[in-house]
């Protein structure tokens, strides 16, 4: 079974479109690709704060609160403004393990105005689990989102 990236995408613009509230917008956005992304069992968003990522919402088990830039797939995507698409967990240097059931992960780091705000991450319990149609998806899913809390951001100068 495979997401209809362009389906959700769809649903995800309708769902944020008329809500401005950052917080808001970032757990549906996050609870919507849980609930329709196949085969994964973790779902959330870090969130910048100085040189550290910082749980924000997510879907799945507690996870890991502070991520050093650099550090692990979720620091590395944020240190290199890269997605980071790993097959195996277990072969990626530095690999933090929050959830030892987790064996692909996808990461997509995501800016405003060139300006890192935070990162996308999501895991899967399958090996090798993300394609290259994932990560354009899920890409193009982060442009939706952010195109929805951009302005709010701005003018809050903070993101949740």
């Amino acid at each position: 079974m495979k997401a209809d990236y362009a389906s959700l995408n769809r649903q995800l613009s309708g769902l944020l479109a008329e809500e401005t509230d950052v917080l808001a917008n970032t757990a549906n956005f996050v609870g919507l690709l849980y609930s329709e992304i196949p085969r994964i069992n973790w779902l959330g968003v870090y969130v910048l704060r100085g040189e550290q990522l910082v749980l924000g919402p997510f879907q799945g088990k507690p996870a890991c609160v502070r991520i050093a830039l650099g550090q692990g797939v979720c620091g590395t995507a944020a240190d290199t403004l890269q997605t980071q698409r790993v097959d195996d967990v277990h072969t990626f240097e530095g690999h933090i393990v929050c959830d030892p059931d987790s064996k692909s992960e996808l990461v997509v780091p995501m800016s405003i105005d060139g300006r890192l705000i935070g990162v996308l991450d999501i895991d899967s319990p399958a090996a090798r689990r993300f394609t290259q149609d994932d990560q354009d998806g899920v890409e193009s899913l982060c442009e939706t989102y952010l195109r929805s809390v951009s302005e709010e951001i701005r003018r809050s100068g903070k993101f949740i």
